[in-house]
């Protein structure tokens, strides 16, 4: 972190305990203006403000958290090998404080009324969407304000919100299997007949049966989703992904499998699994090359793994292009850049309700440019 940043970082920290005079107070205003980057910065933090003054007197403490959570948000590049994090996190240390910033953040600003508003502004974040299709080759369409009861045979389907259910009784009939399919721009979650929590990350797939009669319970995925399994001894879990099984009891663990990516991941966040013959301890990753199938196993950041289920980008030393595949995905844009081989290595963590065009901003701070026409992003 940049001298610089440092001190701003002490001054917004003074600033928010109450401390900072007449005279700092316009040094940390000025900066938050100073650039792209920081302009979203302070459009973020003027909406929830806003926001919260709009409906409540005083601040619950579920408005300072999201406060706490988007008050500064960056990317910034890194050095190789070396972990930053460079979202910083504040809380309003009081009601007062927070009424303070509320003041300054409402004085006319010629800078930002006169800026344009670019197209990528209309560029909104995913949502709860998917398409369900059953064992007849018929689709339903999910999202998060869908609320359904849909029946196949001895099972029993509840679409509630985000969230898909199955209540699957005992049958002799053969089994069926259903996909839930999660396009770009989407996520969604799914509790299988056995009890099992999927969460599905955009462009996403996940196929299984509507019930769990054979000796194992087995699923297909494509693209990204994580996994709490419902411990059964008797009926071991299996993932299939492409030529790749991961063997489960009962755990917790995330597996990437978009077909753009390098490498085939599955990160163990508690329990045990085993990635074709290979076993895995929590905070382990097993990376597979999908030409060869080789499998090297290395400790994860597994806060930066399963960073896109609690709503966040999180990165550390990645290339633009690494960024640019996640956005692609989230806000359902099409990528036109030329990969170089001296790419700037980045790191930042970045709450995933943002406008693209925010994200942009802050990406344009540490040197790339960027032209939205319609949803083809192309880098300057």
């Amino acid at each position: 972190m940049s001298s610089t940043t440092e001190h701003y970082e002490k001054l917004l920290t003074k600033y928010l305990d109450g401390q900072c005079n007449a005279a700092e107070t316009a040094e940390l205003y000025s900066w938050l203006q100073a650039s792209g980057s920081h302009r979203a910065l302070l459009k973020t933090m003027q909406q929830e403000f806003q926001n919260a003054f709009n409906t409540q007197q005083e601040i619950p403490v579920e408005i300072s958290d999201r406060i706490e959570t988007k008050l500064l948000q960056s990317i910034t590049e890194t050095k190789p090998k070396t972990k930053i994090h460079t979202l910083w996190y504040y809380a309003a240390a009081s009601v007062a404080a927070a009424i303070i910033l509320l003041l300054i953040l409402k004085q006319p600003t010629p800078e930002l009324a006169n800026k344009p508003i670019t197209v990528a502004a209309s560029i909104t974040p995913g949502t709860n969407k998917a398409v369900l299709t059953l064992s007849n080759g018929s689709t339903v369409f999910l999202d998060s304000a869908g609320n359904q009861v849909i029946s196949q045979g001895a099972t029993t389907v509840l679409q509630k919100n985000g969230q898909l259910q199955y209540d699957s009784k005992a049958s002799s009939e053969a089994t069926v299997y259903n996909t839930l399919t999660v396009p770009r721009g989407g996520q969604f979650n799914i509790i299988l007949p056995d009890g099992s929590h999927v969460w599905l990350n955009a462009a996403s797939s996940l196929r299984y049966p509507t019930s769990f009669n054979g000796k194992d319970r087995r699923v297909d995925i494509t693209g990204q989703g994580y996994f709490e399994v419902a411990p059964n001894a008797k009926q071991p879990f299996i993932v299939q992904v492409n030529n790749m099984e991961i063997q489960v009891l009962g755990t917790a663990f995330d597996v990437m499998a978009y077909s753009d990516e390098k490498s085939v991941n599955t990160t163990l966040i508690q329990g045990a699994v085993k990635v074709n013959d290979k076993r895995l301890l929590p905070g382990q990753q097993a990376l597979m090359d999908p030409a060869t199938g080789d499998i090297t196993i290395r400790n994860a950041d597994v806060e930066q793994v399963i960073a896109w289920k609690t709503g966040f980008f999180e990165f550390d030393n990645a290339r633009l292009s690494d960024i640019l595949r996640q956005l692609s995905r989230w806000y359902d844009i099409d990528i036109n850049y030329k990969q170089t081989t001296n790419e700037r290595l980045l790191g930042g963590r970045i709450s995933r309700s943002l406008p693209l065009s925010d994200i942009l901003h802050m990406l344009e701070a540490n040197g790339p440019v960027f032209e939205l026409v319609g949803r083809k992003l192309t880098v300057k």
